[in-house]
């Protein structure tokens, strides 16, 4: 790969604590096919899966407000996420503010440099 910056990404979703099992493996599979002839297959595998897990603002928000959100979370931490999540939102951003969907998100948007 050759843009460095996609891969500091990758690396970044791989790091994040809130990145799934799924997404973290998929992630490291591209990192270790980096510059190998598995790179696309390996590139194709992640885009798919981050379609799957990013999540977007809004869905965000709304898991964040929910009473299922304040129970996982609790009330404050539920809160504080959910007040992020509207700043993201009020600043024209279009995925969950945690590490991973944000990472994740970012490689989605460059998804035709990484192919």
């Amino acid at each position: 790969m050759k843009d460095q910056r996609l891969l500091e990404k990758v690396r970044e979703l791989v790091a994040a604590p809130s990145c799934c099992p799924e997404a973290k493996a998929a992630g490291q599979a591209l990192l270790d096919a980096a510059g190998t002839d598995k790179e696309a297959d390996a590139v194709r595998a992640l885009i798919a899966e981050l379609e799957e897990d990013v999540c977007s603002v809004d869905d965000a928000l709304a898991f964040f407000e929910s009473e299922t959100g304040v129970k996982f979370f609790g009330a404050e931490r539920a809160g504080a996420l959910a007040a992020a999540a509207r700043k993201v939102k009020a600043e024209g951003g279009k995925y969950c503010p945690c590490p991973a969907c944000t990472a994740g998100g970012a490689l989605l948007d460059r998804r035709e440099d990484l192919l």
